[in-house]
């Protein structure tokens, strides 16, 4: 009897060590979900793209939802066309990355026209806002 309970023993310990290999590791997050759960807070201003070429190399123009980031966040363009979602004044709006704005912070946005009246009129001039990264191949609702 003995010899008909080893076998089977046997068994049962190989396929809980085949299933425990088997069965999936956690997978890492990545940069870009690790990044969208930073909240950042600076400074919001506005610029005149006036249909100029960006640091990202897009057209840019004043209706536009677009933000420059602070030249030292903007990674050599690895935050091209990342959104971000802005908050300021009590409203929240969307911004896509597609410029660098040297004078910035690293907190800092620099935003479009039309986007930085999402929030207050231009004549402000300067917002507090507090932002964050939205995952790669985020789309804002229409």
């Amino acid at each position: 009897m003995q010899l008909l309970r080893a076998p089977s023993l046997f068994v049962t310990i190989c396929s809980l060590a085949i299933g425990a290999l088997a069965a999936p590791s956690p997978v890492p997050a990545t940069n870009a979900t690790l990044v969208s759960q930073v909240t950042h807070v600076g400074r919001g201003t506005f610029f005149d793209p006036d249909g100029g070429i960006g640091a990202c190399g897009f057209v840019e123009q004043n209706t536009d939802h677009i933000v420059a980031i602070g030249s030292q966040r903007f990674a050599n363009g690895g935050n091209c066309n990342q959104w971000i979602q802005i908050s300021a004044n009590g409203k929240t709006a969307f911004g896509l990355t597609r410029d660098s704005c040297p004078g910035c912070g690293v907190n800092d946005l620099d935003l479009t026209p039309a986007l930085f009246q999402k929030f207050a009129p231009l004549d402000v001039g300067v917002i507090t806002v507090t932002w964050n990264f939205l995952p790669f191949g985020f789309q804002p609702p229409s």
